[in-house]
């Protein structure tokens, strides 16, 4: 693999990046902007040229000359549902990213970030008669959609199913497995369950995702801050009860959901030293949230007819053998259990970023 690529993955408080040389990492950091700089800005939409700033005095400060940067990978940001696949940034994505049509998220602003860097790599390296440009990609955006039409469809024509999930490391972690077994992502049948922030249970099937659950939209298992799916009654009476706002009511499913709610933190691995130390509220809770991703592993094998070749346990959760163990003690009648810990997603974009580099994968036109 050959080519210098540059990887850029915004947070809410932070910004990943990631450079390779000839498909090997030289180095990723995480660039933190704190509370103070954020402040500055009405919008997250607002803080591009200071991102952009942090990146190229990093890069240039760890001897990175930004004219030899050959492509740029942008983690994808909040945009009309696409196929998952690889995307060059093009005037329509930047329009649809900077309008927030599709909802406004820091992830928004890798794209853009990527495609301004890209124009002026490509017109310093014109400026010394190289005719090679650079360009920016996503890959995999959060918002990809291959759903089957049937499992979208709902009891009621209002409530869509929708997707919305991990999309770029669980592909990544269905094409690691299909390697491991000496296939392709199209030719194996997986079931993948990303733990994070989120939980996202996906179905993947001869290279696309028929079937996965809203993870940003109260569908699915819960999380250490998402509630996922909750019983509709209560939520409806919750939500003429006056007592709370709309936002405050969303915040309640997404942000302040999961072990938040019951357990006061977000940390996992915290939860997991005070369950094994003897809380039982901590245990019920671990044992509560592995039945709630089970299921839904359970539910996809269905759409299946149960012709499952591997489950993926992946996500920064699954770095935890206490929890990945008791899932797999429930799910491994269905397919063998593959674990494939953190969120790899700077690995993710740059295997992307080298598959179009070598002509393998298939760019795609927004």
């Amino acid at each position: 693999m050959k080519g210098r690529i540059l990887i850029i993955n915004p947070g809410s408080t932070s910004t990943k990046i990631g450079f390779y040389e000839d498909g090997q990492q030289l180095f990723e950091t995480n660039l933190t902007h704190s509370a103070e700089e954020i402040a500055k800005y009405e919008s997250v939409m607002d803080q591009g040229a200071m991102r952009r700033e942090a990146i190229e005095t990093f890069l240039t400060e760890n001897g990175v000359a930004l004219d030899s940067i050959d492509l740029i990978m942008a983690r994808g940001g909040l945009i009309t549902p696409i196929k998952a696949g690889v995307y060059e940034v093009t005037p329509k994505m930047r329009e649809a990213l900077i309008s927030g049509k599709d909802g406004v998220h820091a992830c928004n602003l890798s794209a853009l970030i990527a495609d301004d860097m890209a124009s002026d790599i490509s017109k310093a390296r014109q400026s010394k008669g190289e005719s090679v440009v650079c360009k920016a990609y996503i890959a995999d955006a959060p918002t990809s959609d291959e759903m089957l039409p049937e499992l979208k469809l709902t009891g009621h024509p209002a409530f869509e199913r929708r997707a919305a999930f991990h999309t770029l490391n669980s592909r990544a972690m269905v094409r690691r497995y299909a390697r491991s077994v000496g296939k392709t992502n199209k030719d194996v049948t997986v079931i993948v369950a990303h733990m994070g922030g989120g939980s996202s249970v996906s179905l993947h099937r001869n290279g696309l995702v028929i079937d996965v659950n809203d993870a940003l939209g109260g569908d699915g298992p819960f999380s250490p801050e998402r509630a996922g799916s909750v019983p509709a009654f209560p939520l409806i009476e919750m939500c003429f009860s006056g007592k709370y706002s709309k936002a405050e009511i969303k915040k309640m499913l997404v942000g302040k959901g999961g072990a938040v709610a019951h357990l006061g933190t977000n940390d996992f691995r915290g939860i997991v030293t005070r369950a094994e130390a003897g809380d039982q509220e901590c245990a019920t809770f671990l044992k509560a949230f592995c039945i709630s991703v089970a299921k839904y592993i359970g539910s996809m094998a269905t759409v299946v007819s149960g012709k499952v070749d591997a489950i993926v346990l992946t996500g920064g959760i699954a770095y935890s053998g206490y929890i990945t163990s008791e899932i797999a003690s429930m799910v491994q009648f269905i397919a063998p259990v593959e674990i494939y810990g953190g969120e790899n997603e700077l690995e993710s974009l740059a295997e992307n970023g080298y598959g179009i580099l070598s002509g393998e994968f298939e760019v795609n036109w927004y």
